[in-house]
């Protein structure tokens, strides 16, 4: 197994990130697997003067030569260093890029605007179910939005709205004034005149996806106050109204003190109401309820164009199916088995439907399946409990492509593949009315196939279902003796019957 890592260094105008990313090329799977961030500056004082200042220069000179050295450290041979805002901006933009070639061996590449849009879209496209909308990356020097139909690019633009900027040009003093405020959002409306197809794009039953540090920011203080079950905002929909609380509440707090937010990072502090007021002003614009918010950022976007290099555009067919089988890919140490008990699960399932027992809801159908795939993936950390190491793996890896709601139920269904009272638990502020018996149905299949399974010989070819008198008559169809399934399947009745209301009668 020939793996790669390509160190991707993203030298934004608020920030500078390192990110490894690791893969087994040709179909294998993929992760990050190190990242090193450091708070730069890099753009301050850039938007009065249109240079970079000695002293952010400086600092930015310290860290790509720190990366330099984690590079040659660790053996990382593939280092893409790319510059955005700030630097493309810049006056004396060749003197820092000179000066870190001498010093660090690095050779910077300045993305255009028109490429920086490009890999935000990328990182929203592959990690995100967005088809029709708006992919937003909003960084410390400018903002991209990129207008997306069929998951393709229409148009794509940047604005020099980034929140560095913003702030250094509205909102300066310690305390914001209304006035100043209302002064950035005028000036937010003008340049995104430009775009006018972001106007009322809800109307016409278009989405809005974001990448970007102060966006994840929000959202993470939006989730605690809310008091949701926290791991992560992979997922997550930042609802326009709690953004325009979190707009108030910043605006009444001196710059000093607005990192002291739950979930607002200490050094985005001073930064995050300009960011926060322009998202708000897009969503305004555009007629959007809400933001779904992705962990990824332009450095996975670059990633993506090497990973998927040989498509055109480099998209997954479907991010929901490969964030999954990126997942299993990298826990799972039995593939033929958990395929085959995806495969039984949903034959079960769909005679099911067919018998009537149940409504064979499409959505339903592929939450059982994406369970299926990784319900033993906690075995890579131990047999015992492996159904909760599962549940832990799902939740804290994420799930790109799905909804925070729909991650819930995977993870649960995962939880009680094996044994226990299936139950949303602390999760239920994350679901919707009939989740329950949503959990409870896929549950009680997931956890049948996984009974036909038990020896881990592929022996049950399929079970077929026939219902009579309100029982449910399953009969194994196998090549070999399946007196352990039948014998597995058995103790499933229970959650069966609570699931389905029948009796289940194996034979």
């Amino acid at each position: 197994m020939n793996e790669r890592r390509l160190a991707v260094i993203d030298l934004g105008s608020n920030s500078f990130r390192l990110v490894v990313f690791t893969w087994v090329p040709g179909g294998g799977w993929w992760k990050r697997t190190d990242e090193i961030h450091e708070s730069v500056r890099l753009g301050q004082g850039l938007d009065a003067s249109g240079a970079l200042q000695p002293q952010p220069m400086e600092r930015a000179l310290e860290t790509i030569d720190l990366y330099a050295h984690f590079c040659r450290a660790t053996g990382i041979t593939e280092i893409r260093p790319v510059a955005t805002s700030a630097i493309r901006d810049a006056t004396n933009r060749d003197e820092l890029i000179n000066r870190a070639r001498e010093r660090s061996g690095l050779v910077i590449e300045v993305l255009s605007r028109e490429e920086e849009a490009r890999y935000g879209f990328l990182a929203v496209a592959n990690s995100t179910s967005l088809t029709d909308g708006v992919a937003l990356d909003i960084g410390g020097g400018s903002m991209q939005l990129v207008h997306v139909k069929d998951r393709r690019e229409l148009d794509a633009q940047s604005w020099p709205l980034g929140a560095v900027r913003m702030t250094e040009r509205f909102l300066p003093d310690e305390k914001a004034k209304a006035s100043q405020i209302e002064e950035l959002r005028e000036h937010v409306r003008s340049e995104l005149a430009s775009a006018p197809w972001l106007a009322d794009a809800a109307e016409r039953g278009e989405r809005i996806a974001g990448i970007g540090g102060a966006l994840r920011n929000l959202a993470t203080a939006a989730e605690l106050d809310e008091r949701l079950p926290s791991f992560g905002v992979q997922g997550f929909s930042l609802k326009r109204k709690e953004l325009s609380r979190l707009v108030e509440e910043l605006a009444d707090l001196p710059a000093s003190e607005r990192g002291s937010i739950p979930g607002i990072k200490k050094e985005r502090g001073d930064l995050i109401l300009a960011a926060a007021v322009v998202i708000e002003e897009v969503m305004l614009i555009g007629g959007f309820d809400a933001i779904e918010t992705t962990e990824e950022g332009l450095r996975e976007g670059i990633f993506f164009s090497v990973l998927l290099e040989d498509r055109d555009p480099p998209l997954f067919e479907d991010v929901r199916r490969e964030s999954v089988l990126n997942l299993a890919l990298q826990y799972h140490p039995e593939p033929h088995h958990t395929r085959h008990v995806a495969r039984l699960a949903l034959e079960v399932w769909d005679e099911l439907a067919q018998a009537g027992v149940h409504e064979g809801r499409v959505d339903e159908r592929e939450l059982l399946w994406a369970a299926a795939i990784l319900h033993d993936i906690g075995t890579a950390i131990d047999y015992d409990d492996h159904h909760r190491h599962s549940r832990y793996l799902v939740l804290s890896a994420g799930l790109p492509g799905w909804s925070q709601r729909e991650t819930v139920l995977i993870a649960q269904m995962v939880r009680y593949h094996r044994k226990g009272t299936p139950s949303l638990a602390d999760f239920d502020r994350l679901t919707e009315d009939g989740d329950d018996e949503l959990l409870l149905r896929c549950s009680a299949v997931l956890r049948l196939a996984e009974q036909f399974e038990r020896a881990r010989d592929q022996a049950v070819k399929a079970a077929h279902i026939a219902v009579d008198d309100g029982n449910v008559d399953l009969t194994i169809e196998a090549d070999e003796d399946a007196t352990i399934a039948r014998w597995a399947a058995e103790r499933t009745s229970d959650v069966f019957k609570r699931a389905f209301g029948k009796e289940l009668r194996v034979s």
